[in-house]
């Protein structure tokens, strides 16, 4: 999921995004995060049972729920040059972190604000600096 958007272009992005992203690239980042349903629902903005009648219904995201996909792609795959390892990068999104106040990093994607915070601390992971 993450790989492919990002090789898309910004523009390409902003139209997926508009178009919305499918319910499968939500149960990607479930997965990959081990994220309950509800977790994902509060990421996402969505109600499980909105989240269910999308993936019944083969619904696309809304736009919302699908630019916040695209922040966690963003921020994953950074994740991922700066632990150079999947896995790594998916155990640290996933773990609480205390420059966070104990939350975990994917959650704190939920809004913009906290994914520049997360930026912030992968860069200072990557060029050695203190969290």
């Amino acid at each position: 999921m993450a790989h492919n958007l990002g090789a898309m272009s910004e523009s390409d992005r902003i139209k997926s995004i508009k178009t919305g992203f499918a319910v499968e690239m939500a149960d990607a980042t479930k997965h990959t995060f081990r994220l309950t349903p509800q977790s994902i629902g509060v990421l996402l903005n969505l109600s499980v049972a909105t989240f269910e009648r999308r993936r019944r219904d083969a619904k696309p995201l809304d736009v919302v729920a699908s630019e916040r996909l695209d922040r966690i792609a963003t921020i994953a795959l950074m994740a991922e040059e700066v632990f150079e390892d999947s896995a790594a990068a998916s155990e640290w999104m996933a773990t609480p972190n205390p420059a966070l106040g104990g939350n975990t990093p994917i959650m704190q994607c939920e809004t913009s604000i906290g994914g520049r915070q997360v930026r912030r601390i992968l860069n200072s992971l990557e060029w050695g600096g203190v969290v």
